[in-house]
């Protein structure tokens, strides 16, 4: 017969195990495990491609993705409407940086996007993708986008940091950030037909520079669904066709002044890499190269002689995907793909079952800045989209930018904990 201080050290086992299994099924093994995988896999892959240099990121890829995660850990036991309290500071705070880059940043590769703290460079606009995140989610959860002009808040609070990335200049950055917007209108149940409308105006854009004559048609058609989808329909028509037409007529100028040669280069030769190949181009014809060298299963982790001779520049940054598909091959890559797939999958549910609409909001913004960059990089080193400088999460060296997706992770846990236990409150 049990004593009583066994029958106690019995339930206490038994209540321990029952915590533990109740941890264990709460345990975001997607949300941990896939990124976690993803830096071990690239610091390999850096190391790789710096095999005949007299230098070595894969250690601070590593080293970074260590202090990230310790970051990521401790957020994902705050609550994300704590952080509401602090989201004006941290605006301006990123406004400020931004000022900053402009005034007395470090440039580098043809752009000024780094501030150096000591012996640190530091990449503001990484961070201001976070503060965007925020700063809509928060606006979106009280102003529901019912008319056109519930448009102008958002744009607003993101029109000054978007103008001050887009000058550094970082066309990249300033993509996502378009992204975010029109993903998180979207989110809140902005019509689908608006964000077509406003992504109409770069396929106007485009067709000024490939086939004027489409624009004949084209115009209309916008004006027809402005006519269908807005308030003020007649006005709203005539008012959509006459911005259309201002874009057509001032994208030849935008494009012979507002750009540099090297973004003219990197937004066309995607189409054509051939016309420049020891040039704009040679970046696009070497990672197709690597990666069709790859075949199904690879040459094997730092196997690559491409990678190894160094033919493919910026290859432990952007074009890390290529390293990849040459050193693991077709089936390497689609592992990579695979872990993104189910990372957004999973980014997704969380959103479905936030308990407010700031946390779905922000994270259906972080999916969104995650799986842009995915396609954008991806597209861009298999030639079939143009160089923009974009990195791949997790994989990609860039202490800031692996550090913001770490951070992001951790606030993305945080959420689905609160859909876990079932409460508002912890």
């Amino acid at each position: 017969m049990l004593s009583n201080f066994d029958l106690r050290r019995s339930g206490n086992v038994l209540r321990r195990s029952g915590r533990f299994r109740k941890r264990l099924k709460n345990f975001e093994f997607v949300l941990w495990g896939i990124p976690i995988i993803l830096v071990a896999l690239s610091g390999i892959l850096i190391a790789s491609t710096q095999r005949q240099a007299n230098y070595a990121d894969w250690y601070q890829h590593w080293t970074t993705a260590f202090i990230g995660l310790l970051l990521a850990l401790g957020l994902a036991q705050v609550p994300l409407g704590r952080i509401r309290a602090f989201l004006l500071p941290i605006y301006l705070i990123t406004i400020v940086s931004l000022l900053a880059v402009r005034l007395v940043g470090v440039s580098a590769l043809g752009a000024q996007r780094w501030l150096s703290i000591g012996s640190i460079n530091v990449q503001p606009s990484e961070f201001a993708k976070l503060t965007i995140i925020l700063s809509l989610a928060a606006i979106l959860e009280k102003h529901r986008i019912e008319q056109p002009i519930n448009l102008l808040k958002p744009l607003s609070v993101i029109f000054l940091p978007w103008l001050l990335v887009f000058v550094q200049p970082d066309l990249g950055t300033s993509l996502v950030f378009g992204a975010l917007l029109l993903i998180m209108l979207y989110w809140t149940g902005m019509p689908l037909e608006w964000a077509l409308l406003a992504l109409s105006v770069l396929f106007t854009a485009v067709l000024v520079g490939i086939f004027p004559l489409a624009l004949l048609g084209w115009i209309p058609l916008m004006g027809f669904m402005a006519y269908r989808s807005l308030p003020y329909k007649r006005s709203a028509a005539l008012i959509t066709m006459f911005c259309q037409g201002v874009i057509a007529s001032v994208t030849p100028w935008l494009w012979a002044n507002g750009l540099k040669d090297y973004q003219r280069d990197r937004l066309v030769l995607f189409l054509d890499p051939s016309k420049d190949p020891l040039g704009g181009g040679y970046h696009l014809l070497q990672s197709t190269v690597g990666i069709g060298s790859g075949g199904t299963w690879g040459t094997g982790l730092l196997q690559g002689q491409l990678t190894k001779l160094r033919f493919i520049p910026e290859q432990h940054t952007d074009f890390i995907f290529s390293a990849l598909g040459e050193e693991l091959g077709f089936v390497g890559t689609m592992f990579v793909l695979l872990g993104f797939f189910l990372l957004m999958l999973r980014l997704l549910n969380v959103a479905r079952n936030a308990h407010t609409d700031f946390e779905s909001l922000f994270v259906i913004g972080i999916g969104t800045m995650l799986m842009f960059q995915v396609v954008v990089n991806i597209f861009m080193t298999i030639g079939l989209g143009p160089v923009t400088g974009i990195p791949l999460p997790f994989m990609s060296y860039g202490r800031s930018a692996l550090l913001v997706n770490f951070i992001a992770l951790g606030l993305c846990v945080s959420v689905a904990r609160r859909g876990h236990s079932g409460s508002r409150n912890w």
